[in-house]
């Protein structure tokens, strides 16, 4: 590849496959980075994922999961595959590129969003997972990093200060998602994802499946919601807080709101509504939210626990969190993108 073809002043290719023109970086995280491109042959602009040099065989299977589940999934609310392919020793995936930035950095400038648009929010989310669990995909790493924010006016530097319109969310990296056939068989102890946002299930390293998306997504709406993490700290402290106490869901949200979310963040996967529920409940008249959460089936009953049984959950969840704190000690290099992509 000629000079003429280079970045100037690094070594990156500025043509890519020979139809990508590269841009700038708008996004980076552990594994790769993310740049603004243009696709020549249709005139079009993209985002471009380049996994950095000399990629481990972990890299490798990120980009050959996330091809493979985007190739299967087509909705509004998923960023959308082009191609992918390997160049000069680098994978890349090439995606549909979403103007504006992601739901980490709109609560990291503030305000907490209202909870008229958390709601909207969350149903189109929502909407985005019941379509990839209906594809027999589990997602495994909802976080609001991974929410590309449409229909965003800058209004400031980055357009981070700017507002956000109540144009559809997006969903992005599907690096770790897996089938569904693949998750029920993954080795019990195994511990993937994003520490801050873990369902119960995984923190224990149990056998998964959509419901800890569906957790993952009530997290990701409470933090809109307040400004803050819910479980926050280092991996270890952040996964294991959530054997002890259920997410702290604010009293007198407006329209069920709060009934949504309590429900979203039920320590039992079992106990916890569908990704598809979720989605009509928030979309439904506020009035009658609560009512949309269990429309074929009775809601969970909370139930009056003995003294055995607290003290047998006491007892259960110290030995639960010694072995998921050594579980989560030796799995740390498995999370993927743990600290939230930022543009540099």
């Amino acid at each position: 590849m000629g000079a003429d073809q280079r970045a100037a002043g690094g070594d990156d290719p500025r043509l890519l496959a020979g139809r990508y023109e590269l841009g700038p970086v708008i996004g980076a995280g552990s594994s790769a980075e993310v740049h603004r491109a243009r696709d020549l042959r249709l005139g079009t602009e993209v985002a471009v994922k380049r996994f950095r040099p000399r990629a481990s065989a972990h890299d490798l299977l990120q980009q050959r999961r996330e091809m493979e589940a985007l190739a299967h999934l087509h909705h509004p609310g998923l960023v959308g595959l082009h191609d992918g392919g390997t160049e000069d020793g680098r994978a890349f995936v090439v995606t549909d590129l979403v103007e504006g930035p992601t739901l980490a950095e709109r609560i990291s400038a503030g305000p907490p969003l209202a909870p008229g648009a958390v709601r909207r929010l969350g149903a189109q989310l929502a909407e985005a997972l019941a379509h990839v669990h209906a594809a027999g995909i589990v997602h495994r790493d909802v976080k609001p990093a991974n929410v590309l924010l449409g229909g965003w006016h800058a209004g400031g530097a980055g357009g981070v200060g700017g507002h956000w319109d109540g144009g559809r969310p997006r969903l992005a990296d599907f690096g770790i998602s897996r089938t569904l056939d693949a998750t029920t068989g993954t080795a019990i102890g195994c511990v993937v994802g994003t520490a801050a946002y873990l369902a119960p299930e995984q923190v224990c390293g149990e056998r998964i499946g959509p419901a800890v998306d569906v957790y993952a997504l009530g997290l990701v709406l409470l933090e809109a919601l307040t400004g803050r993490r819910e479980f926050p700290g280092l991996a270890v402290e952040s996964a294991t807080a959530r054997l002890h106490r259920s997410p702290v869901v604010p009293d007198g949200l407006p329209g069920g709101l709060g009934t949504v979310l309590t429900a979203m963040t039920r320590d039992h996967p079992l106990r916890r509504p569908s990704a598809a529920v979720v989605a009509r409940a928030l979309a439904a008249d506020p009035a009658s939210a609560a009512a949309h959460l269990w429309p074929d089936a009775e809601a969970p009953k909370p139930h009056r626990r003995s003294g055995r049984h607290r003290l047998h959950r006491a007892a259960r969840s110290r030995a639960t969190y010694r072995a998921a704190s050594v579980a989560l000690t030796g799995a740390l290099a498995m999370f993927t993108a743990a600290a939230d992509r930022r543009p540099h």
